[in-house]
């Protein structure tokens, strides 16, 4: 066959390609704009949601309302004689519906529904929208669907969009040219470099179909676009929004209006400075978390002001706000930056860091400190290191590399100026452009701690600042510091979010505690392994027990008050002793039922926050404990029924804060083998015991057998610890047989 005739079966792989090629570049057409349709399908389906709560208001209030907002003399009594008692029943009857009321004509219907409008759209403009958790409503259900396609077309294009953008730049360029090739017509005229052109845009369009595939790029679009057409399925997005209902905010905030208290998400900052804040750039490229819109500028505020407090309180996310502002410093170049933090959250915070962004991160702390600092010095990323090691190693250490910014957790810690760690962080601070401080204690009454925390930043601010500043009030004070201080309340930012954040708190075990734990290993007691973190002759030698009086230090501060629950009555002694007179209680299963009560009560009537101490099995059933807005779990429970209840205790009918929930968990230890194993368990249980016909069905459904849970965690910590040196970490130890 010579050239000039070219095989059937050439000309048909070429038409072959040209087609798969055009259909590729159709799919990644709409797979570009997919989420600016997902958009409309949540501004679609928020509108829905919203009108339906606008009219289960309006069922509440009176028709009697319908004459305040008008003028006109209405025939109410006509209504009331008929059974219509609501503005919510006269929007749903419409004209139609009122016009069928004896007495009624045109006219009257006209005013009465225009008068209804009135007072939904007072409701519609005041109402702050929150997405409760009802599966079974299917105007609920199509909002998450829609948020959960946005997402997921949000994510797949942060992944791919930059690929599908130059794959349909290569298909218009060489179209027209493989168009050619797939013709044998327009084929036989086209010679010499035009007849090589058209050839190479057939490979052309074939490689960029091989590649589409081999990324996952045609295979994520085709789940996209399909997306938009057939939402997920009904289960699966409630169960994804329970597990990041942040995420899905987040979304919402950005597509439809919510309510939100604009003044509060921006910490009541002068108007001046929220414009410089809001046009400040946030590059989110290296950030795997989706901020909230608070969240979002909270981290504007810190890289705009450079050098900045950020005092939100606990439970609103200051760490995604400061790993976010990192984020940002090294898409943009920075190649090192500084945590420093108390040791009992620095393990926290390189979990944090490497699950929420993509950044190389080096613990300088412990045995592999030295070989850490060396990495970090020469690599870059991010160091984190606890106060004491910034001391150790010396701030010229962390200088010499030129870090574009540090970041101090709980910096109350350094609020005494003489101290050594507070000299370490002041000369750190003075030598690194971006400085941001983190700490929940609200700082309005405490006006000469906050005055040192600012001389760490701003010296010529804190001359300025005196007792007068927080005697005229929290406004005052905050117009007075706004350069330099951001703080929002969990109840101004988080009105809209289901009511319980749950956090857990990652120690690592130390020598004391973490001898403890071998030894209760050694003997094979899986008791004496659950609370091995807690036997120890002096508090202080516990991770655990200094991180548990951090957290309720910093909440009785912030007027909330705490339960404490652990399943052993010789920790709930232990943590009752440490808190001193923080303390009531301790409810143990010593103390009669109706000594239990009065203890209660004692704590619900107290007009200053403290700390109720319990076994779980005693204060987690039965018991309101809605007083309480903060939850501490000192180890896991073996059975996913019993913790649930436990934060039933607090989060329930007629609790109106944010309840919020800390672990109390060690890593490499028994509490990590608990948490695996009753994950999935608990997701279950969740899933089914707001169903409350079920709930008792499910909880022997989802338990664990505790005899069963104890033989294969003991054995695989032996193995771990004891028997084979190789395994080296939980990950590593086999747990069989569930």
């Amino acid at each position: 066959m010579t050239e000039d005739v070219p095989p059937r079966r050439d000309v048909a792989a070429a038409r072959k390609a040209v087609d798969d090629g055009d259909a590729l570049a159709a799919l990644l057409e709409r797979f570009l704009g997919a989420p600016s349709v997902a958009r409309e399908h949540v501004r679609a389906a928020f509108g829905d949601s919203r009108e339906e709560k606008v009219l289960a208001h309006l069922d509440g209030v009176d028709v009697a309302a319908l004459r305040d907002v008008t003028r006109e003399r209405l025939r109410l009594g006509t209504l009331t004689d008929a059974g219509v008692a609501t503005v919510g029943e006269v929007a749903r009857l419409g004209r139609r519906g009122l016009e069928r009321v004896p007495g009624i004509g045109p006219q009257t219907a006209t005013h009465l529904l225009a008068a209804a409008e009135q007072v939904a759209r007072a409701v519609r403009e005041s109402l702050r929208f929150r997405i409760d958790l009802t599966p079974t409503d299917p105007v609920a259900t199509a909002l998450v669907q829609a948020l959960h396609s946005l997402d997921q077309a949000e994510a797949a294009l942060a992944r791919y969009g930059d690929q599908a953008r130059r794959a349909l730049a290569e298909h218009e360029r060489v179209h027209d040219d493989a168009r050619v090739a797939a013709s044998r017509t327009r084929r036989f005229f086209a010679w010499g470099e035009r007849r090589r052109r058209t050839f190479a845009a057939v490979a052309t369009l074939s490689a960029l179909g091989d590649e589409a595939r081999a990324t996952g790029l045609a295979e994520d679009a085709r789940r996209v676009v399909a997306l938009l057409a057939e939402p997920g399925r009904p289960y699966d997005v409630w169960e994804d929004f329970r597990r990041r209902s942040a995420a899905y905010y987040a979304l919402l905030d950005g597509v439809a209006p919510t309510g939100r208290d604009l003044a509060a998400t921006e910490g009541h900052l002068p108007a001046e400075l929220v414009e410089r804040v809001q046009t400040q750039a946030l590059d989110e490229t290296l950030l795997r978390a989706s901020l909230r819109g608070y969240q979002a500028f909270g981290a504007r505020f810190a890289l705009a002001q450079r050098r900045a407090i950020l005092g939100d309180e606990m439970g609103l996310g200051k760490t995604v706000q400061a790993i976010a502002v990192i984020a940002h410093l090294v898409a943009g170049g920075a190649t090192h930056a500084v945590v420093v933090c108390p040791a009992s959250v620095l393990t926290n915070w390189v979990r944090e860091l490497r699950a929420h962004a993509d950044l190389t991160v080096h613990a300088l702390h412990g045995e592999a400190r030295e070989e850490a600092e060396t990495a970090w010095r020469a690599r870059g990323g991010v160091a984190v290191t606890t106060f004491a090691g910034l001391r150790a190693a010396g701030t010229e250490t962390f200088l010499a590399s030129g870090p574009a910014v540090v970041v101090v957790d709980e910096a109350h810690y350094v609020k005494n100026p003489e101290a050594k760690r507070s000299l370490a962080v002041a000369a750190l601070a003075a030598g690194t452009p971006h400085v941001l401080l983190l700490t929940g204690t609200a700082m309005e009454n405490r006006v000469e701690e906050f005055r040192t925390l600012v001389g760490y930043l701003h010296p010529e601010l804190a001359a300025g600042l005196d007792a007068a500043a927080g005697a005229a009030g929290p406004e005052a004070f905050r117009r007075a510091v706004a350069p330099a201080y951001l703080r929002r309340n969990a109840e101004d930012v988080l009105e809209e979010l289901p009511e319980l954040v749950q956090v857990d708190e990652w120690e690592d075990l130390g020598a004391v505690d973490g001898a403890a734990y071998r030894e209760a290993v050694a003997t094979g007691g899986f008791m004496a392994m659950r609370r091995a973190a807690f036997a120890v002759e002096h508090a202080e030698d516990s991770a655990k027990v200094r991180r548990l009086v951090e957290i309720v230090a910093e909440a009785t501060q912030n007027g909330r008050k705490v339960v404490v629950f652990s399943f052993f009555r010789d920790v709930v002694d232990l943590v009752a002793r440490v808190l001193g007179d923080l303390a009531v209680g301790p409810l143990s299963g010593s103390v009669p039922a109706a000594a239990r009560q009065t203890i209660v009560d004692d704590f619900t009537a107290s007009p200053v926050p403290r700390a109720l101490v319990s076994q779980i099995d005693v204060g987690g059933v039965g018991l309101n404990l809605q007083a309480a807005s903060v939850v501490v779990l000192c180890e896991p429970q073996t059975k996913p029924t019993t913790e649930a209840q436990a934060i039933a205790r607090a989060h329930r009918m007629g609790q109106v804060e944010t309840v919020q929930v800390h672990r109390l968990l060690t890593q490499d230890s028994v509490d990590e083998h608990l948490v695996r194993i009753l994950d999935t368990k608990a997701r279950l249980f969740d899933a089914y015991a707001r169903r409350s016909a079920l709930a008792e069905e499910v909880a022997g459904a989802v338990d664990v057998s505790e005899a069963a849970l104890a033989r294969t965690i003991v054995a695989a910590e032996r193995a771990r610890l004891v028997v084979d040196p190789r395994v080296t970490s939980v990950e590593d130890a086999v747990v069989d047989g569930l």
